[in-house]
């Protein structure tokens, strides 16, 4: 007997193409009351079921970051085939609930649905890390038991998860590549880019000059790999013998110049450039901000306006990171400026930035401006003020501000205790300092890390209290490093402990045999003790190991130019009249009794 289709009625068959058509418009909706009407609707007309619409409500939802409801609407089927267990499962690992992906997928299989080839490249673009090896591997093995690595699509995802789980998982990236049958642009690119993502740039050429193709991808990739190496001869060799330059091409060699401080080549390039986006122009203000060229990179900010380009918030966070990391302070307020002229509001992330921005450059009443301004706080809203007023001696205010964290339902992470001992230890507030330290981890379950101990050895060792300091050191769970021996040491010369420094002394240079900052440092608490043998072994020490001391400089901005000056330096052009000043400020000083200390 043959079997008929069944008999759509008309009004039935307009309403599913008007459907089709609702739905095809979600595919990029983050309106999450438009994709709630048009799940109401399907509710209404009985298709919640239908294999068509429910993938395509899941992937909406997931898009509107209500993972929740996506998982509503999956539970709603009660048969999911292949294509909505993936749908799902990519939507976890987009909201980064990657644990509740590999319990989905684990579920898929325990429904005797089979995973296919779309199902495991989801899952390994979850898997990014060392820890992560283990969990590559078993994928790798279900691949190959269900016959998956015949689609070349897959062992090109199974490469680039490998690449990205540190040395062991290139080494099996690196077998998996050579025994591919296949191979296209996409396993070339992504063997050569996990290798250079790893520092293997010798193999990673090697790969790139026997590709059969090269495609624009190809070569940014080894640009890209020789700049963040600081290997801009091999770099501008490349980038000479590109047979098509794009924005990507052109910016990444405006930010290698960029970052190994040679700002006129870097310049140089940007001239040339024949197309300029954001991201170039973010790169060259950037990196003249990141310099203390304040009057550059003020200028370059203008034109980029003049150019008619709205920086969005990467360009605006990336130049005030660089003020604050600089202490431009004019550039960061011209900033702000065009943020409140151009702008209805700020986003959480800018505003942060503008925060730690003012709170770097000592502004802090501005800092405390921003911070209340911001609507929706998050956890670094709080840590960069935080830091800011511990920085800044005002560690009671600190920890006022830590305790109004706590009252709005904020839970302190890692960052905020680094920001609180901070504030105890520039504030002088030991015991305060020691009662938090003791209590992150019984209270809030946060294990203290090597910066924890690093800001608690700071603390005791500025108090005085030295003994305790060593103990400390000797009973952290980590080796100390030499920020943690170099804190020890500022903290013996502060208190004129010559024994200790010695002892101190010893283990920085077993870890940094050419730091000359150790060796002065000794050098000063022998000169301050009157042990002017002690000095003279030092110096004895620095010479037969290379050391030499840099001279230290003082930086000042004023007008949009920062102005550096170091020890009996003459060669900036108002130089008579600094050295007048100085002079008169020292007599004032002696007027009221002080006197310096004076060190070798």
């Amino acid at each position: 007997m043959q079997m008929c289709a069944p008999v759509r009625h008309p009004s039935w068959v307009s309403s599913r193409r008007l459907f089709e058509q609702k739905l095809s418009e979600l595919q990029k909706c983050t309106n999450l009351s438009h994709v709630k009407q048009v799940h109401a609707q399907i509710l209404k007309a009985n298709l919640h079921q239908d294999f068509y619409a429910a993938p395509k409500l899941v992937a909406a939802f997931s898009l509107c970051r209500q993972l929740a409801l996506a998982v509503n609407v999956f539970d709603q089927v009660q048969h999911p085939n292949a294509h909505l267990y993936n749908t799902l499962i990519r939507a976890q690992i987009q909201n980064s609930q990657t644990s509740q992906a590999f319990f989905t997928f684990f579920n898929m299989q325990g429904n005797g649905v089979c995973p296919d080839n779309f199902t495991y490249s989801f899952l390994l673009k979850a898997c990014s890390g060392k820890s992560w090896l283990p969990v590559v591997q078993m994928i790798h093995t279900h691949i190959e038991k269900y016959g998956f690595c015949s689609d070349i699509f897959v062992p090109n995802s199974l490469i680039d998860s490998y690449s990205k789980c540190g040395p062991l998982g290139i080494t099996s990236a690196k077998k998996l590549f050579t025994v591919m049958d296949e191979r296209d642009i996409v396993s070339w690119n992504s063997m050569i880019g996990g290798l250079v993502k790893a520092g293997g740039l010798v193999e990673a050429r090697r790969l790139f000059d026997e590709m059969p193709e090269r495609d624009a991808f190809s070569w940014n990739t080894m640009l890209d790999g020789y700049a963040k190496a600081g290997e801009m001869i091999e770099a501008f060799e490349l980038f000479e013998k590109m047979p098509e330059r794009n924005v990507v091409s052109w910016s990444t060699m405006v930010s290698g110049y960029s970052k190994a401080g040679d700002m006129d080549m870097a310049r140089m390039l940007f001239d040339k450039m024949p197309v300029k986006n954001l991201v170039p122009w973010t790169v060259i203000i950037s990196g003249y901000a990141e310099r203390g060229l304040a009057n550059e990179a003020s200028i370059f900010y203008d034109q980029m306006e003049e150019a008619g380009l709205k920086p969005d918030d990467g360009t605006i966070i990336s130049i005030l990171a660089a003020c604050a990391e600089s202490g431009l302070l004019g550039l960061g307020k011209k900033v702000h400026a065009s943020i409140e002229r151009t702008r209805f509001k700020c986003s959480t992330q800018v505003s942060n930035a503008l925060v730690d921005m003012y709170a770097k450059c000592g502004s802090l009443d501005k800092a405390f401006a921003v911070f209340d301004g911001i609507a929706k706080k998050d956890s670094v809203s709080w840590n960069a003020m935080l830091q800011g007023l511990g920085v800044h001696g005002h560690g009671k205010k600190a920890l006022q501000l830590f305790a109004r964290m706590k009252q709005e339902g904020f839970f302190p992470d890692k960052v905020t205790f680094i920001g609180v001992l901070c504030a105890c230890t520039h504030a002088g507030l030991v015991e305060e300092g020691l009662h938090y330290f003791h209590t992150m981890e019984i209270e809030y379950g946060i294990v203290p890390e090597v910066e924890h101990y690093g800001c608690v050895i700071d603390l005791l060792g500025r108090g005085g209290r030295l003994d305790e300091a060593f103990r400390l050191v000797h009973s952290m769970p980590m080796e100390p490093n030499c920020v943690i021996w170099g804190t020890l040491l500022g903290a013996c010369r502060v208190h004129n402990a010559v024994e200790l420094a010695g002892e101190v002394l010893d283990q920085l240079v077993k870890l940094a045999p050419s730091d000359p900052g150790s060796f002065s440092l000794l050098s000063n608490i022998y000169a301050a003790a009157g042990d002017w043998d002690g000095v003279a072994n030092v110096r004895l020490r620095m010479r037969s190991t290379g050391v030499q001391k840099p001279s230290g400089a003082s930086s000042i901005e004023v007008d949009n130019a920062v102005h550096e000056f170091t020890v009996f330096d003459e060669s900036h052009p108002q130089s008579e009249k600094i050295y007048q000043m100085i002079g008169r400020l020292v007599q004032n000083l002696k007027q009221v009794g002080y006197v310096p200390k004076v060190h070798s």
